[in-house]
């Protein structure tokens, strides 16, 4: 038996990780009025986000081509793989979950083993990397690593922040009148996955305010563990980014914290400026 590990492009993992963990991924799509492209492959974040700003109309956003899928499939076996624990995004936001179910049946000698991680950003991405370590730790039994990864689930959650209200204006999730209101009480939305679906937490005046809530709940999750990795999430607003991993590292001195980012799938959604705060209490090496 050889098992590779499979995310998708939403999980935005550092290319190191990627490298040390030999995980593989496969892109979803941003689809603007005059061309589709692969998220970060064809559009990486920093064009998107300078687009964004011009867009009076928000792009689309799709899973992989099952064609796509399949070709993936078909070079990893050509490798020599006979098992994939495919981590994908929320099943309840995306169809790439329902991706892997239907490829599995589409491609001989190979067998895929689609896990939904019911969340997306780099909490995703930490059920990938827990994966990969179990199969470079020896452990042959896919049922195993999976009933591992379900276990993940009861301690690892993520939170974030709308700073910009004109993305839920331009998909139909506010009014004009809403999010003008919105923007000028400075109104940030938190908002977090329940059931496979992102759903409002709370929300609050300003963007400090906005974190500080957050902190604050990760107090109480987190309270008794002992193992505790972090990561801070951004859509184009590195400064604040790195202050709140500064901030997360002083107020939590065991945890390891780490940076990443929304890229353009999520970013359609998010918007500019929106930040995230995701976090696990199982044992992860995210050293690089």
């Amino acid at each position: 038996m050889k098992i590779a590990v499979l995310t998708d492009s939403t999980a935005y993992l550092d290319q190191a990780y990627l490298e040390k963990y030999q995980i593989k991924t496969i892109a979803l799509n941003v689809i603007f009025k005059d061309k589709t492209y692969k998220e970060l492959s064809e559009l990486n974040t920093d064009d998107f986000y300078k687009r964004m700003r011009n867009e009076t109309q928000l792009p689309t956003t799709s899973q992989p081509a099952m064609g796509e899928y399949v070709q993936l499939l078909e070079s990893l076996k050509e490798e020599g793989y006979t098992d994939v624990i495919a981590v994908h995004l929320s099943s309840g936001i995306s169809g790439t979950f329902q991706s892997a179910v239907t490829a599995n049946a589409m491609v001989e000698d190979i067998q895929v083993h689609p896990f939904d991680s019911e969340i997306s950003c780099a909490v995703q991405g930490f059920y990938a990397i827990k994966a990969a370590q179990l199969v470079q730790q020896g452990m042959t039994v896919v049922d195993n690593i999976l009933e591992q990864l379900e276990s993940m689930k009861q301690t690892t959650n993520a939170y974030f922040i709308v700073d910009d209200l004109n993305n839920l204006k331009k998909g139909g999730r506010l009014n004009s009148a809403q999010a003008f209101v919105g923007t000028m009480l400075q109104v940030k939305p938190l908002l977090h996955f329940v059931d496979t679906k992102i759903v409002p937490y709370d929300k609050v005046r300003t963007k400090k305010r906005a974190m500080k809530r957050i902190e604050e709940q990760l107090a109480k999750e987190v309270d008794g563990y002992k193992n505790l990795s972090i990561v801070i999430i951004e859509g184009n607003d590195k400064e604040n980014a790195l202050l709140w991993k500064t901030q997360i590292e002083e107020k939590f001195p065991g945890a390891h914290v780490i940076l990443s980012y929304f890229g353009p799938v999520i970013g359609t959604h998010l918007g500019e400026g929106a930040l995230g705060l995701g976090f696990t209490t199982t044992e992860l090496d995210l050293s690089k």
